[in-house]
């Protein structure tokens, strides 16, 4: 503990991050500075200096992360298509490389000692933090308190901040643990720690409300894509950060993108959480559109395996990776085509599509039709089928004889 005299503490302004400033000081006498990635929390942001200060930090850096998150992180993904278990769009895991990697910037900076860290040991926060600092400062002391200190529970943790007069952002009854980024806000703890139990969705939601209290009108967009990349929304071009503020406003007022989750952890155990991905529910579905006209079959169904890869090797914390940049170069030229407009509609939750344009569309009406055509020979395809079923046609009459 002596070799450590000055830490980087990735700060929320959280339960945890709230208490880990005094009791670094109480237990390494080190100083303390914290950094908060803003990632899009908004105006959770607001009070953070003040409260920082307060509880025992030298100074506060607030790094604004979002046009890197989007256009380094998600929309990589999203060009992908990239999902864990098929259903989780990756919001929490989306934001953690990224602040890791200004965490080892400021440290180098500020000539700290070690990165400091508030996720638990049965999460996988702790392993995205870890496994992106060990890729930029492979000898970097990493102190991760849940796994040393004495506290073993929430109620303990807020036991703790009472006896030192610390703010806290919640109480023993509003205690659900939530991450709120750009793209997504997610709910743990309390009643939602039973699958048995339907979330209180009206005491909960932030970003959306509810499929029964969205509008009783279908709400129309067109989302135009440039190599896989949403550029305009209604054709009006907007950057890749107001994109997805634009969009989680139209999606969140639908009630699109709630999603009652059941996943794996990294670590092995099972955990149920309740997202908000409004805006991302809505690119993800618009971009598997367009590339339904403009990927061949081939790419398509290998670029999903790829994709579903992807989506565990961020959700894993190997985002600094070989594998991962070469997957992403695989993607980036999957995505040279992928462009034209998607027109959907939007009702009570339910995203509908209601058009699909493209000047790179492989689509051809003239050979899909059922009508009368002169460029599709019918005659051809029994050829086919005798080439396409001759294994099998080989092993009936093989082992048909027996």
């Amino acid at each position: 503990m002596k070799d450590i005299k000055k830490v980087i503490l990735a700060y929320s302004g959280g339960l945890d991050t709230s208490i880990i400033i005094p009791w670094l000081k109480e237990n390494y006498g080190c100083e303390v500075i914290a950094v908060a990635g803003d990632v899009g929390q908004g105006e959770e942001l607001e009070p953070l200096n003040e409260k920082a200060i307060k509880t025992g930090a030298s100074k506060l850096y607030i790094e604004d992360l979002k046009k890197e998150l989007v256009e380094d992180v998600i929309f990589e993904c999203l060009k992908a298509n990239a999902l864990y278990e098929n259903k989780y769009l990756l919001g929490t895991a989306f934001a953690r490389p990224i602040i890791a990697k200004r965490l080892v910037e400021i440290a180098k900076k500020e000539g700290a000692d070690a990165i400091v860290h508030g996720c638990t040991g049965k999460g996988n926060d702790q392993v995205r933090f870890e496994l992106a600092i060990k890729a930029f400062a492979p000898d970097m002391k990493i102190i991760a308190p849940w796994r040393i200190w004495d506290i073993k529970s929430r109620d303990e943790e807020i036991d703790y901040a009472e006896k030192r007069n610390i703010d806290i952002p919640l109480t023993r009854e509003t205690n659900y643990s939530k991450d709120k980024n750009l793209w997504h806000l997610s709910h743990e703890g309390l009643d939602l720690e039973n699958p048995a139990n339907e979330p209180n969705y009206d005491k909960i939601l932030e970003m959306s409300v509810t499929p029964e209290k969205a509008p009783d009108k279908s709400t129309y967009i067109n989302i135009y894509f440039e190599q896989g990349i949403p550029k305009k929304l209604d054709g009006v071009e907007y950057n890749s950060v107001e994109m997805v503020k634009k969009l989680n406003e139209i999606g969140g007022a639908n009630g699109i993108g709630i999603i009652d989750l059941v996943e794996n952890r990294l670590v092995g155990m099972k955990s149920r959480g309740v997202y908000e991905t409004p805006g991302g529910t809505i690119l993800y579905y618009a971009h598997r559109e367009i590339e339904s006209v403009c990927l061949d079959k081939e790419t398509s169904h290998y670029k999903d395996l790829l994709g579903q890869k992807l989506g565990e090797i961020l959700y894993y914390g190997q985002w600094y990776t070989p594998l991962r940049e070469a997957i992403c170069s695989f993607v980036n030229k999957t995505q040279e085509n992928v462009t034209g407009e998607v027109k959907l509609k939007l009702y009570k939750g339910n995203i509908i599509t209601a058009g699909i344009s493209s000047p790179y569309s492989l689509y051809d009406e003239e050979i899909a039709t059922f009508d009368k055509d002169e460029v599709y020979n019918q005659k051809d395809s029994e050829g086919f089928i005798n080439l396409y079923s001759l294994p099998i046609t080989v092993m009936a009459k093989k082992y048909n004889k027996k």
